[in-house]
Parts: C-alpha cells; structure tokens; sequence
C-alpha cells in the first residue's frame, strides 16, 4: 500500500528563554485579534507535500551538516498579505540566517516562488489592513524591544503542517534535531 503524503515544514526553533518571551506577545495578540495558537519558529523550507518516510529521509540528511545553533535578530516589526503571515518580526538576512535556508531547501528540494524572506510569525489571521497595522502597534507596545530581539537557535523541527487547516489542529511537530551552543 502506497504511504500517504502531507505537508510537512522545518522550522528553525528558539531558546526556551526567546520561546517564552515571544509567546507571551503571540498569546497577547490572540486574545485582542483571534487567531489559532502555534509555537514561535522560523521557516527553514515551506510547504512541501512528501510521505512522512520522505520527509525524515530529508530532514535527517539536511541535520547531518547543521551541528552548532546559531543567533539571529529582528530588524523590524511588520505584517504582510495572507494568513499566515499576518503579522510577524522581520529577521536580519545574515548569512548564517540565509545559508540555513539554502542548506535546508536543497536537501527538500524545495523550490519557493519568491525569494526567501526570513521571519518568525506572531499571529496568523486574515485581518484588514487597519486591524493588523493595530496589532502592529500592540506588539511594540507589549514588548518594546522584541523588534530588535536577538536570540539563539536551538533545534531543527520537521513538523506536519497542512496549510489547509486554519485551526492547525492537524499540525504537530514529527523530528527534533538538537543544536549545540
């Protein structure tokens, strides 16, 4: 029997310390917009529909050259045009940030049709423009600094993520990989 194929995505993943600093603006923001919860990380290599056997193949081969974590920083603030990228903290693209992305993508194959834009979301949501300019403006109000946070990255994650359930009910986190500091 054929196995099935998902969705699946590899995000980038925050110290506990960033991890909770950053949630407590995301469950903030919730509360004030709606929205549904997920955990604060940056996208490594979208969506791409695989088996789960593909996937941890992939992912496993990709953390074979990723040992050390790795800092990053926000530059700003912003929101953008569909839901799930709603309103989010824009990363610096150094070149660390972008060659992790590179690195990823080519072991997945993975072919985006715009230029990798590295950001870690807050809110998922269709807003209009009014509200998430708003929220915009709640963040930096919550948390004045975490536009300019910087912070480590600690672990790789492969996680189902079917872009079809808004609720991301469905989504769950399948591979782990440990950074070491």
């Amino acid at each position: 029997m054929e196995e099935e194929k998902n969705v699946y995505s590899v995000w980038a993943m925050p110290t506990n310390a960033a991890r909770e600093r950053l949630k407590r603006v995301m469950e903030a923001l919730r509360s004030e917009f709606g929205g549904p919860e997920f955990d604060p990380h940056i996208t490594l290599v979208g969506a791409i529909k695989l088996t789960e056997s593909e996937a941890l193949d992939k992912f496993r081969s990709a953390c074979e050259d990723l040992k050390r974590a790795y800092t990053v920083q926000m530059k700003s603030v912003s929101y953008g045009t569909f839901f799930y990228q709603c309103v989010y903290l824009l990363l610096q693209p150094t070149p660390q940030v972008m060659d992790v992305n590179a690195h990823c993508t080519g072991h997945f194959g993975y072919k985006s049709s715009t230029p990798y834009m590295p950001h870690l979301s807050l809110l998922y949501g269709d807003l209009t423009e009014e509200m998430k300019q708003r929220a915009k403006e709640r963040v930096e109000v919550l948390d004045s600094s975490l536009g300019s946070l910087t912070f480590d990255i600690d672990s790789i994650a492969l996680c189902k993520t079917d872009t079809e359930d808004r609720t991301l009910k469905s989504w769950g986190t399948i591979a782990l990989h440990q950074l070491v500091a």
